[in-house]
């Protein structure tokens, strides 16, 4: 692709590999995704310039965490609502901090997932102050 997101993506992507080796990149070109201090936290920046904070259980390990060696099988539906339980308590107390600063929530459930998504617009043409945004959340997830 040649077009201008691209390029530009392409640019914001050398730039943050480069001031922070953190990052990881799970598919050519798509998202970098950093693991935060907080060990259930993820922050993500996505080629079309969304700033994302995650957190997510995924259902197989939620089962194992439940199950705690016993042969209890639960379903899928009482899996999930056990990982948004919990969820939610990881998400307290980031949420209100998020919100106020303009990002928007919401929650994502499929068969093999529950995760909450913190999402937000940012400029890849202002990068100092992208960094300034990576590295305010990086702080306000150090594990307590």
């Amino acid at each position: 692709m040649t077009d201008g997101l691209h390029l530009g993506w392409q640019q914001v992507q050398d730039h943050l590999k480069q001031a922070n080796l953190e990052f990881e990149q799970y598919e050519p070109g798509g998202a970098l995704t950093l693991e935060l201090d907080d060990e259930d936290w993820q922050l993500e920046i996505t080629p079309a310039g969304v700033l994302i904070c995650q957190a997510g259980y995924a259902l197989e390990d939620m089962q194992s965490l439940l199950s705690d060696g016993t042969a209890e099988d639960l379903g899928s539906d009482e899996l999930a609502k056990q990982a948004k339980f919990y969820i939610q308590q990881v998400v307290s107390k980031y949420r209100d901090r998020l919100i106020r600063d303009g990002f928007n929530e919401r929650i994502e459930m499929n068969d093999e997932y529950v995760a909450v998504f913190f999402e937000r617009p940012v400029d890849f043409g202002n990068l100092p102050e992208l960094e300034q945004l990576i590295a305010r959340y990086r702080r306000q997830f150090t594990a307590a």
